[in-house]
């Protein structure tokens, strides 16, 4: 019950955070003296602007400017008085409570990052592009149209209140988007299935292949056309243009009574289960393995484990903003402690499974600027909308998680670190990532808040094997989904032979080259260097799919 109040955030988790930093902030005369004096310093300087404003001397964002990130205030209505000084009072108090949440000494860093990360939201939420009568942009929209966007904001509100009331229903603006007719359309069978996955493997698109398929085990909180959305931006259309056998594992979506289903299920019906099917279809023939985020993770897991017992079936493996070490996993770690795992689980318990909304609002928080309150201001108050898409179609799509693989996940992973430090278990035995010898195409993205690059970029000292590392533009989606020709994208590249000394990656981005452009031929072409040559395509399946449907499935449907 207290959880649908806290919106899954334990408050036990939140009070002692708080009580560490102002126990030792309280036994801290200095540094209060340090705050008070940045306190009275910036308030001076903004009176003293406030004073001269009228002054033609004085330039907008004098005293602050917003950080290159921050759009809130990027509009030239902004620059206009008194919306300007408004602005920058706004940025002074972020930025004294940003000084006052942190540098106290003795604060536990996880708590340190809990409180700033918690009063960001607040003051994200008291920021003045959030209010009409404090926001230029939605002053000047009401006297061009009369008031007539607040009316429009009212209805999208409506519409948006009803939708969360019918979460079942398909919004209008998303109905041009059907998985099997305008998504995820790229033909195929399933070739194979089992309570929790569909493998599916898709049509041929030229006449000769490499003999080495394609395996993409996507993570199991999103849906695997991700990386099949629109025609044009393809990554399995773009594989089978480049002369690959593609397979895809499509995870079903688990309800109540799949609470029992354990974190190594997802190795053995999912990675274990596809590799033995494919081995069926193309046999003799090694795979290209890709794991996309928590797949890439649970394809890491199978690696190193298949490395141990010296199964040799894996060509290649490719991480798509995948991490196999959780200590510096990112915001999202603010969520992870002993308390709010045990506040997860008592949440889970009662409806065995975590639901896609709680989910989806640990994302959002994460980018709540650019996912919450400009939206706020623009659905609400500018009575605009932003243009459907199919990547937003598809975030919308979103998928539960079964309670005991998700508190598994949580405590071994994130919480405990088991994979980086050795402790993971597959079959009774440990793992170690250091037995992977196998080539490995790893991928971060710089804006990613999901899994840093940063931490992605940690497989470099981990395995054993040569590993090439993309650093590219974009985030956690955008980032991946990049396809040729679409402008904006560049990257980085550099490849470390297994034997080479490790480059930490402030200096790895120093030194590795930029490259305009999409990051997907560079991947096909290292792919096809560890290819075989071309061939006949391998046969659809093993011919006795009879009862099984074409791509997508049905489990992509659920």
């Amino acid at each position: 019950m207290l959880a649908r109040f806290t919106g899954g955030i334990s408050p036990i988790a939140l009070s002692l955070a708080y009580f560490d930093w102002a126990a030792h902030l309280a036994a801290a005369p200095q540094r209060q003296m340090e705050i008070i004096r940045q306190a009275t310093a910036g308030i001076s300087r903004l009176v003293q602007s406030a004073l001269h404003y009228v002054s033609p001397e004085q330039s907008p964002w004098s005293l602050i400017k917003p950080q290159p990130p921050d759009r809130r205030f990027a509009a030239p209505e902004w620059e206009n008085p008194p919306f300007n000084l408004v602005a920058q009072a706004f940025l002074l108090a972020e930025q004294w409570w940003h000084d006052a949440t942190t540098g106290v000494r003795g604060v536990a860093p996880a708590n340190e990052a809990i409180v700033e990360f918690s009063i960001r939201q607040v003051l994200d939420m008291m920021a003045p592009s959030n209010f009409a009568a404090t926001n230029p942009e939605v002053l000047k929209a009401a006297f061009q149209s009369g008031g007539e966007n607040f009316v429009h904001g009212w209805q999208n509100w409506c519409r948006d209140l009803m939708r969360a009331l019918h979460p079942d229903r398909v919004a209008a603006d998303q109905q041009e988007f059907v998985v099997g007719e305008t998504v995820a359309t790229a033909p195929g069978k399933v070739v194979f299935r089992n309570e929790l996955v569909e493998l599916i493997q898709f049509d041929p698109t030229t006449g000769m292949v490499h003999p080495e398929p394609v395996l993409i085990v996507p993570a199991w909180i999103m849906k695997y056309y991700i990386l099949d959305l629109s025609p044009h931006n393809s990554l399995v259309r773009y594989l089978t243009s480049q002369g690959f056998t593609v397979f895809a594992i499509s995870w079903r979506n688990p309800g109540a009574a799949d609470r029992e289903i354990c974190f190594d299920d997802y190795r053995k019906l999912g990675v274990d289960a596809a590799l033995a099917a494919i081995s069926g279809i193309v046999p003799g023939h090694g795979i290209h393995a890709l794991g996309y985020y928590l797949g890439g993770t649970l394809l890491s897991i199978a690696g190193a484990a298949m490395a141990r017992n010296g199964d040799a079936r894996l060509r290649s493996i490719t991480l798509l903003a995948a991490q196999t070490d959780f200590t510096e996993a990112g915001e999202l770690t603010l969520f992870i402690n002993e308390s709010q795992v045990a506040f997860l689980e008592d949440m889970m318990w009662e409806r065995g499974f975590l639901d896609t909304a709680q989910m989806a609002g640990a994302f959002q928080l994460l980018r709540s600027n650019d996912l919450i309150w400009s939206r706020v201001s623009r659905d609400y108050q500018m009575g605009e909308r932003a243009q459907p898409s199919d990547l937003m179609a598809w975030n919308a799509d979103a998928t539960r998680l079964p309670y005991r693989m998700h508190s598994e996940y949580l405590r071994k992973l994130f919480l405990h670190n088991d994979l980086a430090e050795g402790r993971h278990v597959v079959e009774g035995r440990s793992i170690a990532l250091s037995d992977i010898h196998t080539p490995m195409f790893v991928v971060g993205t710089v804006r990613d808040h999901v899994a840093p690059w940063k931490s992605v970029h940690k497989i470099n000292y981990q395995v054993d094997a040569e590993v090439t590392f993309v650093l590219t533009s974009g985030g956690h989606n955008a980032g991946i989904v990049a396809p040729p020709g679409e402008p904006g994208h560049f990257y980085q590249l550099m490849t470390k032979a297994a034997d080479a000394p490790y480059v930490g990656p402030n200096e790895w981005v120093k030194a590795a080259p930029r490259s305009e452009g999409s990051w997907w031929p560079e991947w096909t072409r290292w792919l096809a260097a560890r290819s075989g040559e071309l061939s006949e395509p391998p046969r659809m399946g093993t011919g006795q799919e009879q009862d099984l449907p074409d791509a997508p499935g049905d489990y992509v449907h659920l």
